[in-house]
């Protein structure tokens, strides 16, 4: 016997069924629950009356200095010791022990000093090493915070604290947390892309989740790595149906699709399907040409050099340009900066593949004005140890690398609201721990989140029965970086 619902030929689900009956109460209940309520967003929410819009333009708890956000991830953990904080007692302890009771993922030995030279640039006088020469000459454009700290030296886990704000649970992304407070710019563009080349990193596109947040707020995943628009941006383009054969077809799934949502309380995978497949219709006007750098100047490109990783570092700038709020660009992808051997080849050959870009980046951000509202930040998961490796699996017995450094490390923050020119807090003489001003994790996402407009602590999503937010109940903002 079929059951229909008050709608003439709208036959409804065995769910729908047990919901409107016996189980009515029970599903209002574990709506409740389980958080399908939705969101509880201080800032201004988007418009009820507008479900498929859940990205238009909000505005955050008060007017933030920063409206995007540039970040380049420097995945498998740069060594802060060779790049932006130099450690001169290494020199002075070179072979020997150096005094310390922290205890490392892997057996390591004596002190190692970097084999790379360092030097003052700017005004500033803030000391660079020579893998970094370029980004040198724009150092005065930056805040080096010198004493970032984690939770622990494995990848995974950091990875995931960097990114979502958590160690082990399933937790939004911060890109997709601050997709979910500002929406976007540019209604034909994704509000929140990663780019990867050669494939995904490390716990995969968990680190651009949206968690329990709708689907819509997740990162896109680009691959990088191509240069035909088809390859780059997959399904772009359709060689069979016409543009407007598809809008005809576009409206009828929309049209089916918003009747079954208007039959449930709230189905927000739908919603975010929904909004997909508006998203990938109108992205076949400006994505090609978002992502085609071909039609840049020769001095352009020459300024920003040659490689994927330059050229998606020159594709971030486009694609703020365009209005896209979040970019993170994943740089040592397949060969990372987690040089447990062989540290001074490999260290200098990943500087050298985006030293020029992140110049560029910063010199072209700071000529068009856009420096002032858009956050660069550069930094991988952690750093690495002053202490030679001994035990790694992986090293063949070399004994010239670092292991993984969660007591200390460095990253580089300019424009959208920092400190020009500025170097806040410090590790020990040799690197190994900060112990000057610390920042935690959860203290460099309220103060981004802060610098974007919102108050991290009434920054919430309502789930599961409770509000959550990036910081969990942690996280003070540096408010000595802040300009």
């Amino acid at each position: 016997m079929s059951i229909y619902s008050h709608r003439p030929q709208a036959m409804i689900s065995r769910r729908e069924l047990l919901r409107r009956t016996g189980l009515g109460l029970g599903a209002v209940a574990a709506t409740e629950l389980l958080g399908n309520t939705g969101a509880a967003l201080s800032a201004a929410p988007a418009p009820a009356a507008a479900p498929l819009m859940p990205l238009a333009p909000r505005q955050p708890h008060f007017p933030g200095k920063a409206k995007h956000v540039i970040h380049i991830f420097l995945n498998g953990g740069c060594s802060h010791i060779d790049t932006f904080d130099p450690k001169p007692a290494l020199e002075k302890y070179a072979g020997r022990e150096i005094p310390n009771t922290l205890k490392t993922e892997r057996k390591t030995g004596a002190a190692l000093p970097s084999p790379y030279k360092f030097q003052k640039y700017g005004q500033s006088g803030i000391e660079v090493s020579e893998i970094f020469a370029n980004v040198g000459e724009v150092i005065d454009e930056f805040t080096v915070l010198r004493s970032l700290h984690a939770d622990v030296p494995n990848h995974e886990p950091s990875l995931m604290l960097m990114n979502c704000g958590d160690a082990r649970l399933v937790r939004p992304s911060l890109g997709s947390w601050v997709t979910y407070g500002l929406g976007t710019e540019n209604q034909n563009l994704p509000a929140f892309i990663a780019m990867c080349p050669g494939g995904y990193p490390i716990q995969e596109s968990q680190n651009w989740q949206s968690g329990f947040l709708p689907g819509v707020y997740q990162g896109t995943y680009i691959d990088s790595q191509h240069t035909d628009i088809e390859k780059l941006v997959a399904n772009v383009r359709n060689h069979h149906v016409s543009q407007s054969e598809q809008r005809r077809q576009l409206d009828l799934l929309q049209q089916l699709n918003q009747r079954h949502l208007e039959q449930r309380v709230v189905d927000p995978q739908l919603e975010a399907r929904v909004h997909s497949f508006e998203l990938a219709y109108r992205m076949q006007q400006e994505a090609a040409e978002a992502f085609d750098v071909s039609g840049e100047p020769k001095h352009v490109l020459e300024a920003y050099g040659e490689g994927h990783q330059a050229r998606q570092i020159l594709i971030a700038r486009r694609l703020v340009e365009r209005g896209v709020r979040f970019v993170q660009l994943w740089h040592g992808n397949g060969q990372p900066w987690d040089n447990h051997d062989d540290l001074e080849v490999n260290h200098r050959r990943l500087a050298g593949q985006i030293d020029k870009a992140i110049a560029a980046l910063i010199r072209d951000l700071k000529s068009s004005g856009l420096l002032e509202e858009t956050l660069v930040m550069i930094a991988g998961e952690f750093g690495r140890t002053p202490t030679v490796e001994l035990a790694a699996a992986n090293n063949a017995g070399k004994v010239n690398g670092r292991d993984h450094n969660h007591y200390g490390f460095t990253m580089l923050l300019a424009g959208g609201g920092v400190k020009q020119g500025f170097v806040h807090g410090a590790t020990d003489e040799f690197g190994f721990q900060a112990v000057e001003n610390k920042v935690h994790i959860h203290d460099l996402h309220a103060t981004i989140l802060h610098l974007l407009g919102f108050d991290h602590e009434q920054f919430t999503y309502r789930y599961a029965g409770r509000d959550f937010r990036l910081t969990d109940v942690h996280g003070n903002i540096v408010r000595d970086i802040i300009a």
